[in-house]
């Protein structure tokens, strides 16, 4: 079992960043494929990015070259640093984890955290 628990929401104007946090419970932190996705009211969740044990990360096609995801196996922590935010980034923010290899569907993920608002104003 893994618990996840996202921080670092907010409200922020568009151009600014914003950076989440998703802390993790479990031994094998280390071992889990995490994501990051996000929803929108009206609209289904989307792929953000995700990273693989090794370290191997993956980006919607929406948001590469602005956001960053980073993990900390130590601290059993995956951050996503937002940069350069619009207000199409305004939506719901969920952390996810897999056993296997990196997926873009959010049906292939195992564990799911509460969400986090995000609130870009234009």
């Amino acid at each position: 079992q893994v618990r996840l628990v996202e921080s670092g929401g907010g409200l922020v104007q568009a151009g600014g960043s914003l950076r989440l946090s998703c802390a993790a419970s479990g031994r094998t932190f280390s071992s889990y494929t995490m994501g990051w996705f996000r929803q929108a009211p009206g609209k289904e969740r989307e792929f953000v990015a995700a990273i693989t044990w090794r370290g191997n990360t993956y980006y919607g096609d929406s948001v590469k070259g602005r956001f960053t995801i980073s993990r900390d196996n130590p601290r059993n922590t995956v951050n996503l640093q937002m940069n350069i935010l619009k207000h199409e980034d305004t939506a719901v923010y969920y952390c996810a984890a897999r056993q296997n290899g990196v997926a873009g569907s959010a049906s292939e993920y195992d564990y799911w955290g509460q969400g986090t608002q995000v609130t870009v104003s234009s």
